[in-house]
């Protein structure tokens, strides 16, 4: 479930053409999509923190909590950490924009020499509890209560002792989403476009709409043209207030 890019290049190509507001290249198409998609993309985040403070709608398909949960759900990843950076250290995905969980693959055998594993969610800490919480048996990590912490170097994982095997921990996190491009073609002076070199947007399906909304927008800031700025900045500031009442 994505959006087309073509669709989008062609609407916001055709709006412009009808209003006579000139033409959008595809590099500045390209560098508007993305900004648009990231846009869009994290504020998400920000409507989730608002309508998580009203009661939700009993209607199964107008709830908005549901909804955004359902936008973001796409962008939801788990698998391994991106490498082991020195010894101690996992470092994170390139493409991480926020992370969830961390799970420690705890192997144990029993007395028949049977191996199962279960996966055991790490809790978070700050690096500067980790010596009082590591001091004391009561607290102190093990495999069946595995803690990390996370660096801007990446996250360190402790069970019994610090795991370094990057086999036996998985990462739950949101990805930022793919950089999106409107590939092409030139045929005759004419730029056709090109499928098989294109990235769609991430986005759910029901964003393509605002997307059109958001490239014209600054399709009209970077042309200094007011009106087509103006014009889509109304469109969009009318969808949120009906998404709010």
């Amino acid at each position: 479930m994505s959006v087309s890019i073509d669709t989008v290049y062609q609407r916001v190509l055709g709006i412009l053409n009808k209003e006579q507001r000139g033409y959008l290249t595809p590099q500045e198409f390209n560098l508007f999509a993305n900004q648009a998609q990231q846009d869009l993309f994290e504020q998400y985040f920000y409507d989730i923190n608002q309508f998580g403070r009203i009661s939700g709608n009993s209607t199964e398909y107008s709830d908005m909590l549901t909804l955004l949960n359902e936008k973001i759900n796409i962008f939801e990843t788990i698998g391994p950490p991106a490498s082991v950076s020195g010894v101690v250290n996992f470092s994170l995905p390139s493409d991480l924009y926020r992370l969830g969980s961390v799970v420690y693959k705890n192997q144990t055998t029993d007395a028949f020499g049977v191996t199962s594993t279960e996966s055991i969610e790490a809790e978070r800490i700050n690096a500067n509890e980790f010596l009082y919480i590591n001091s004391s048996p009561l607290t102190k990590p093990k495999n069946i209560r595995p803690i990390f912490i996370s660096t801007s170097q990446g996250i360190k994982v402790y069970g019994d002792s610090e795991i370094t095997d990057i086999n036996k921990i998985d990462i739950q996190y949101i990805k930022n989403p793919a950089e999106v491009s409107w590939a092409y073609r030139t045929v005759l002076g004419e730029a056709l476009y090109d499928a098989s070199n294109s990235v769609n947007f991430e986005l759910h399906k029901s964003e393509e709409v605002e997307l059109v909304f958001k490239i014209l927008e600054l399709a009209g800031i970077s042309t200094r043209n007011l009106d087509v700025y103006q014009v889509f900045d109304k469109e969009d500031n009318q969808k949120v207030q009906q998404q709010k009442s």
